[in-house]
């Protein structure tokens, strides 16, 4: 059962008792749907999917943070990921852009 169907049900503040009551009670009308049943096969891709929506999302944090920190010493890049890929190694490379190399154990 959808959460968003129980929703209206829940009288008091959320608890499980309070849900537990909730959903009793939606169970009980002739008119509520329900989700269907995922079979394995469903839940393996909806898995992958999920995993590959995390690795996009923690690329595109990554990718922001290396454009953030590059603009603090004047080097702008676009909002794309292959252009940082593609242009990384030259802006490393660059002696006169202001980067300075790390130094020390970290």
């Amino acid at each position: 059962m959808a959460p968003q169907f129980v929703k209206p049900y829940v009288k008091t503040n959320k608890n499980d008792v309070a849900d537990a009551q909730a959903i009793c009670e939606a169970v009980g009308r002739p008119t509520m749907r329900f989700v269907a049943k995922k079979t394995i096969e469903q839940q393996s891709i909806l898995s992958v999917h999920k995993a590959r929506q995390g690795f996009v999302k923690a690329r595109t944090a990554q990718g922001n943070q290396i454009r953030g920190l590059l603009a603090e010493f004047g080097i702008v890049l676009p909002h794309r990921i292959d252009t940082i890929t593609q242009r990384m190694s030259a802006i490393l490379e660059d002696g006169e852009n202001g980067l300075t190399r790390p130094c020390g154990n970290y």
